[in-house]
């Protein structure tokens, strides 16, 4: 079997799935001799397309599928389909590929599905024998063959406006028919989808359930050991909070009773710091009135110092500080102090420095030791004499800072 070029394309495709009378086959001998060139004529019906891998092959007569060509030619695809005279068609295939053999052959048109869409009657490749060899005779037996020759010929005729008839109603049916076929195997196609798709679906949903039914047993059995492990916890929780109230009721009693001490010492507080205000606005008031009285003796000392036209400092000796006469006396002076004895009066002792202010007690009572108390407890600030308590030591320190700044 001899092959041109390339394998065509082919499909296992049986007789009764082709379609023969889409491609019609025209002027078909009985035999070729071998050793010629062979022409194939062919013509497309109306409803037929050809495609650019169709071909035409050389079938020995009884193939099965169209895989058994012994050789084929390519179909030349006409320019324009809807000219008449580009539905006649026609192939050489060259003497070197044909059979050898005188076995019966027949021309297939195959398209580039593998389907068979015409074939042509059957035929030999042998040479001429002395029965294909016209004999001679008469002119009546002549004329007599020509008259049967037309009447055959009128009948051949006939037969083929029937046979293209039946041809038509064939390719309309094939047509109808591959339709319908087509349709069948959408639907079948669809068909197999759907039940692939069901079939995945169905098994899809049985795994998500035994998966759903293994995750509710894992899920029941840790819902029980949560619970027993809830029960646990909440019973202990509920002891400790229990034990936590109990504290805090304790602790709210302490803390109750630490705020009324606090609220009593802070009110006792409060008392003491109202009579130390007192007792610090009625010490202010007599060092006032002492300095006021310090400054008054200052200037009648001055005054009588000038009036008895006498000048420290213009002195020819210092009187001597010994037991010589000086004694109580001023040692500035000459002659001592005249007004000695004012002075003395009228100055303050030393006990009647220490009278209270508030009680005027000579002794010592409690206003004097709680003014004691309290300048012991106090920080005074040596440039404004700003007093501080002695439990805000920081403070005093921030504050004598800020005088340097």
């Amino acid at each position: 079997m001899e092959k041109t070029i390339e394998d065509p394309p082919t499909s296992a495709v049986l007789l009764d799935h082709c379609h023969f009378s889409q491609v019609i086959f025209n002027s078909v001998e009985k035999f070729y001799i071998p050793g010629g060139d062979v022409t194939c004529r062919y013509t497309f019906t109306q409803n037929f397309i050809p495609r650019q891998k169709d071909w035409i092959g050389i079938f020995r007569v009884g193939w099965k599928t169209v895989r058994e060509y012994y050789t084929f030619m390519w179909v030349t695809l006409p320019i324009d389909l809807n000219n008449k005279s580009a539905k006649q068609q026609e192939v050489q295939f060259k003497a070197y590929y044909l059979p050898k053999d005188d076995e019966y052959y027949q021309f297939c048109y195959v398209d580039q599905d593998g389907v068979v869409r015409g074939a042509s009657i059957p035929f030999q490749f042998r040479p001429e024998n002395e029965e294909d060899i016209l004999v001679v005779t008469t002119q009546g037996e002549v004329e007599e063959i020509e008259q049967h020759n037309k009447e055959l010929c009128k009948e051949n005729q006939e037969l083929k406006d029937s046979c293209v008839s039946l041809q038509k109603q064939n390719s309309d049916m094939q047509a109808e028919l591959q339709k319908k076929q087509e349709e069948l195997e959408t639907l079948q196609s669809i068909n197999k989808k759907l039940e692939l798709k069901v079939k995945e679906q169905k098994d899809y949903w049985e795994t998500e359930l035994l998966q759903l039914k293994e995750q509710n047993q894992k899920m029941s059995s840790e819902n029980e050991k949560m619970g027993i492990r809830v029960d646990q916890l909440q019973r202990k929780d509920q002891k400790k909070l229990e034990q936590t109230v109990e504290e805090m009721k304790q602790n709210e009693t302490t803390a109750m009773k630490k705020q009324q001490e606090l609220m009593d010492e802070n009110f006792d507080l409060s008392r003491r710091l109202s009579e130390k205000k007192m007792i610090y606005n009625a010490l202010q008031r007599e060092k006032e009135r002492l300095e006021g009285e310090n400054d008054l003796l200052k200037r009648e000392n001055s005054r009588l110092l000038s009036y008895m036209g006498l000048d420290f400092n213009s002195l020819p000796y210092q009187v001597p500080t010994s037991d010589e006469g000086g004694a109580g006396q001023n040692p500035g002076l000459v002659y001592g102090n005249p007004y000695s004895g004012i002075q003395e009066s009228s100055s303050p002792s030393q006990l009647s420095i220490k009278k209270c202010p508030i009680c005027k007690a000579d002794d010592i009572c409690d206003h004097t030791l709680e003014q004691q108390r309290m300048q012991a407890l106090c920080l005074n600030c040596p440039i404004c004499d700003k007093i501080f308590p002695a439990t805000e030591k920081q403070i005093f320190e921030d504050h004598v800072f800020c005088h340097s700044l």
